[in-house]
């Protein structure tokens, strides 16, 4: 009858636990939780609007290879007409007129231009060398795309993280709260069983009042542990900008085993995006010093101009129609400092070098780190596996001894207390092992593969499921 009564009890408490939580909540794989956040964050859509961004300007810089083709109308007022005589054109000859006809080549008056100039052309400017300033602009603008590709898996990876611990501290809330609601359920039936005890004359008052206040204690640690819940349920839901509560439908594991710790290490040196973002970075910075090389050179152009429309004036008809030529700019001195320019672009190469020799030393030392502490993360799970076991045990003789009268209820609590205790670490440190997992994952850019590490999960209690 007892074993009833218990059994009914602890259904009623599982049934407020369900209650605390929100009744629509979707049940959300941390696979498919990966794929809500890539859609819906704002974060990462704001990262790929950057690459779009440079996308569309490194596409622009290919039209530096094109002609510069304008049309161009003026209006241009003159203080005068412009007028030609005869003594004037006679004088351009280098002769003077004779005196009889200086008289009649006076009073012949040309108007060449009048004041008022309307012209309209065509013109066309084709760089065809440069000293290589627009290949290099082209290069930095494909490095600039690069790097803020770079950026976006950078921003993706740590995504990933962030998701993992949200994620996975609801995972962990959920066990927590049910170890509480365990303790509490356990020590509901002890007062119960110590308030007979006392009418009996078994026991002392006070055996039953500390029954009384350790389930008082239990009842306020496991609604504090349902608020810690709904907490980290609602930020689970804010992250992966859902409307709908998500519940979390992958517990805790571990892994019997992890790849090798150079496995990590490799496949971290060689697709790390941070590393890209330094590559991208130097690429620039040679592209900059090819530039400023460049500007020791002379540019070659070939130009162009064909008029579309011109006043009906003597100048206008000795104009030609069009006409074409070749240019150069040869720069002797010139005010931007380009030799220190080069100087600093040289800098800024060697800059990077040492950044990237740097990054790679401490992402091999991250990854490190990070892999000792899963595999100390998984030692201990396996670890608290006979202390459970013990804990269990010493609860079971504790609460038998006590309804024996051979220990008191203080005993009895500390037992349950202790069992809750292992059980919490053993789940935390399961969260901890999932947390070093999706870093090391996340640095090695192989965040796709977590669902092979899931199948291989070792269950807890003594269950091993592939592996």
């Amino acid at each position: 009858m007892d074993d009833l009564v218990l059994n009914i009890k602890n259904l009623v408490s599982v049934c407020c636990f369900a209650i605390a939580l929100p009744v629509s909540a979707q049940p959300v794989s941390f696979t498919q939780a990966w794929s809500m956040l890539q859609m819906g964050n704002n974060g990462l859509a704001a990262s790929q609007a950057n690459v779009s961004r440079y996308q569309n300007l490194q596409s622009a810089k290919k039209s530096l290879n094109l002609p510069s083709v304008t049309l161009s109308a003026n209006y241009t007022r003159l203080d005068d007409d412009i007028t030609l005589d005869g003594n004037q054109i006679v004088g351009s000859t280098g002769n003077s007129a004779p005196p009889v006809l200086a008289p009649i080549l006076g009073n012949i008056v040309s108007t060449i231009a009048e004041k008022d100039v309307f012209t309209s052309s065509i013109r066309a400017i084709w760089p065809i060398f440069t000293g290589g300033k627009i290949i290099s602009a082209q290069s930095i603008a494909e490095a600039q795309t690069d790097e803020a590709r770079a950026q976006l898996d950078m921003d993706r990876q740590a995504k990933y993280e962030d998701l993992t611990k949200y994620y996975f501290g609801v995972v962990l809330s959920k066990q927590v709260l049910q170890t509480y609601i365990a303790v509490e359920n356990g020590l509901q039936q002890h007062a119960e069983f110590a308030e007979k005890l006392q009418q009996q004359g078994q026991i002392a008052r006070v055996e039953r009042l500390q029954a009384d206040a350790s389930l008082a204690k239990a009842v306020v640690d496991r609604k504090k542990a349902q608020r810690d819940l709904e907490i980290a349920t609602s930020a689970l839901t804010q992250i992966l900008n859902q409307s709908q509560s998500v519940s979390p439908s992958t517990n805790l594991f571990t892994n019997k085993s992890l790849p090798p710790l150079q496995a990590f290490t490799d496949e971290t040196l060689s697709s790390y995006p941070g590393l890209s973002i330094l590559d991208a970075k130097e690429q620039q910075a040679k592209g900059l010093t090819k530039i400023e090389k460049g500007k020791y050179y002379p540019d070659v152009y070939l130009y162009g101009d064909y008029s579309l429309y011109e006043d009906d004036s003597l100048a206008a008809q000795l104009k030609p129609d069009w006409f074409v030529g070749i240019g150069v700019n040869v720069p002797l001195i010139e005010n931007s400092g380009r030799s220190s320019n080069l100087e600093a672009a040289h800098s800024a190469v060697l800059q990077i070098s040492h950044l990237r020799a740097q990054a790679k030393q401490d992402l091999s030392v991250l990854v490190q780190k990070t892999y000792l502490e899963a595999q100390q993360s998984r030692e201990e799970v396996e670890g608290l596996e006979p202390s459970i076991e013990l804990a269990q045990e010493n609860l079971r003789l504790r609460k038998k001894a006590f309804s024996q009268g051979l220990s008191n209820s203080l005993a009895v609590v500390d037992a349950e207390l202790y069992l809750a205790s292992i059980r919490t670490q053993q789940y935390v440190a399961e969260f901890n092992y999932l947390i070093s997992l999706n870093k090391l994952l996340a640095l090695s850019s192989k965040m796709n593969t977590f669902k092979q590490y899931e199948s291989r999960q070792v269950v807890q209690s003594g269950v091993t499921i592939d592996g």
